[in-house]
């Protein structure tokens, strides 16, 4: 699936916008990763465990919001964004955009379009196009 944090795809005619899609997870460490972490903090810089943290919950939210597009029949999400906050001692993720069904136009965007079509996913997508854990998303 085409994601572009842009309003246009440049080469592709956006023919119908489907609406709203996003995907949420919210995560809590895990009291080993809490500890170490915080000896961490002491020192400055930065907290791997962290960092590791908040990567896996934007891979989940990015897998999530890509199935609610797909539910809706699009082909591409434009005006991808993030959100994040901090409830208690829980870290929220969130991933939004507008999904669309878009018609590649140009040689370079068929020829993309050909391969995101035969994998599955465009190769920046590896991350979170597979192992997202269980979650059912809801019916438009």
């Amino acid at each position: 699936m085409l994601i572009s944090t842009s309003i246009d795809l440049p080469g592709y005619d956006i023919e119908a916008t489907l609406g709203e899609v996003f995907g949420l997870t919210v995560r809590s460490r895990n009291i080993g990763a809490g500890c170490v972490a915080g000896l961490r903090s002491i020192g400055g810089g930065e907290i791997p465990e962290f960092t590791k943290l908040l990567s896996q919950s934007r891979n989940e939210a990015m897998a999530r919001m890509v199935e609610q597009a797909r539910l809706l029949g699009g082909n591409a999400i434009i005006a991808m964004r993030f959100d994040s906050g901090a409830i208690g001692q829980w870290s929220e993720i969130c991933a939004y955009g507008t999904a669309v069904w878009a018609k590649p136009v140009t040689e370079y965007a068929q020829q993309q379009n050909a391969a995101i079509i035969s994998s599955g996913a465009t190769p920046q997508q590896q991350p979170y196009a597979k192992n997202v854990s269980e979650w059912v998303p809801t019916q438009p």
